[in-house]
């Protein structure tokens, strides 16, 4: 029996400060400041046919490392970081078909200001449009907004479900048909069909309707990262495509099926939602180039372990500078930030291994599975996977994004995988959900 096939997303860290100091990135170095780098990427995953491009971004500068900037600023470690709604109508000029997924955080942005900002881009896209649902994970981050700390982290999800229901609301006051554009009768937009949305909840509130009109789509693509019960939760009840970083294929299959059970559960065709896994493969031109590569990997997390320790302290609240990296995990640490990817790390350091031992595997992985070899070793592999899994695609995420690692994927892995017939050659439909949908 024929596989069926899967899609692809590319998980984006950041700007192109991102890659400032990387080889076969150009003049990047010089001038990060326009990402022509994912410009040319972006047109390189198009060619490829990827589903979509996800925009990941946190609107703060890092200090949980050893509670200095320092850093984070010394290194470029998700600092300076442009606005992704703007990144992302660059990105969809010079595109055609490929989808974007902005992020967006429920604290950054009042529901009126997130909703008519993604139906723009929904509309200047032509119905490319996504927005990556995000509830925040740093205090340092709110306090930029003029909060005094982020909620705690189940209140958050709850606290985002009325979100979601008041964007919802927002996106749905304009019906089908709503906009006529007449010249005969001089009638534009048929008022009948535009609604107040009168939205009072405990948390948020609008008036409406909203002025920027209809999304393409209708509503755009929700893409979510859920993680913890909560977070599997709220992401079955409103994702369409899913974030998801389990370690292991047993692993894989058990956070699908939650996530699909939870859905069925509330009335959700589990089909329309698509867990995408995180990977991070490394291809070679033979399987001793690709080992060679792998272990250049490890030692590079190994000489690089304080700036990628200060990345996972951003994300997790936790101070990880003060710690004895020759001494187990502490498995009572606990955080208000990125839940799996603390249980991550405590499972890598499972029987006992040191923080340095567990660091340098989980930054010298391939994520969500490892992927090691050939195009044709990885696209087999890859396949394998899925079959085992039961879906629905992968999301790349590559810790160094330059133009050699882009042509890699898009003109070396992906023309592999199409020739197994295990993703598409050419789009089907011209929205990011229908080409979603269509498999």
């Amino acid at each position: 029996m024929a596989q069926r096939p899967f899609h692809l997303g590319w998980f984006l860290q950041g700007s192109s400060v991102q890659a400032w100091d990387e080889p076969w990135t150009g003049s990047i170095g010089q001038d990060w400041r326009h990402p022509d780098l994912f410009i040319d990427m972006a047109r390189a995953l198009e060619r490829a046919c990827f589903d979509y491009i996800l925009l990941e971004d946190s609107s703060y500068v890092g200090e949980a490392y050893g509670g200095s900037r320092e850093i984070y600023l010394k290194h470029g470690l998700s600092v300076p970081r442009q606005d992704p709604s703007v990144v992302a109508t660059l990105l969809f000029a010079a595109t055609k078909r490929i989808g974007v997924a902005t992020t967006l955080a429920t604290f950054t942005h009042h529901p009126y200001l997130l909703a008519r900002i993604i139906a723009t881009l929904d509309q200047v896209s032509g119905g490319r449009a996504g927005w990556n649902m995000v509830t925040g994970s740093s205090d340092l981050a709110a306090r930029n907004y003029g909060l005094e700390g982020l909620p705690e982290h189940d209140l958050r999800y709850d606290m985002a479900d009325e979100y979601m229901a008041c964007v919802n609301a927002l996106w749905d006051s304009w019906e089908p048909g709503a906009i006529v554009a007449d010249r005969e009768s001089g009638v534009l937009v048929d008022h009948t069909k535009v609604h107040a949305v009168d939205f009072k909840g405990r948390w948020y509130s609008s008036r409406g309707p909203l002025n920027s009109g209809p999304c393409i789509q209708g509503r755009p693509v929700i893409a979510q990262a859920g993680g913890s019960p909560r977070g599997r939760q709220f992401a079955a009840t409103h994702g369409e495509t899913i974030v998801a970083n389990p370690k292991g294929i047993e692993a894989m299959k058990s956070y699908r099926e939650d996530v699909r059970a939870r859905a069925a559960a509330m009335g959700r065709d589990p089909d329309s939602i698509k867990v995408l896994f995180l990977i991070n493969p490394i291809i070679g031109e033979s399987a001793e180039h690709a080992e060679l590569r792998r272990l250049q990997r490890i030692a590079d997390a190994d000489r690089k372990i304080a700036q990628r320790l200060a990345h996972f302290s951003k994300v997790t609240n936790i101070d990880f500078g003060g710690m004895d990296l020759d001494k187990p995990i502490d498995e009572t640490l606990r955080t208000n930030g990125h839940q799996q990817n603390l249980d991550t790390l405590k499972k890598m350091g499972a029987g006992g291994k040191t923080l340095r031992q567990a660091f340098t595997d989980y930054s010298g992985t391939g994520l969500s599975v490892d992927l090691c070899g050939t195009v044709d070793t990885v696209a087999g592999r890859m396949a394998e996977v899925m079959q085992e899994v039961g879906g629905d695609g992968f999301l790349f995420s590559m810790g160094d994004v330059s133009r050699r690692v882009v042509a890699e994927v898009a003109d070396g892995l992906v023309p592999a995988l199409q020739a197994r017939g295990l993703t598409r050659r050419a789009y089907g439909h011209a929205t990011f959900r229908e080409n979603l949908l269509e498999f």
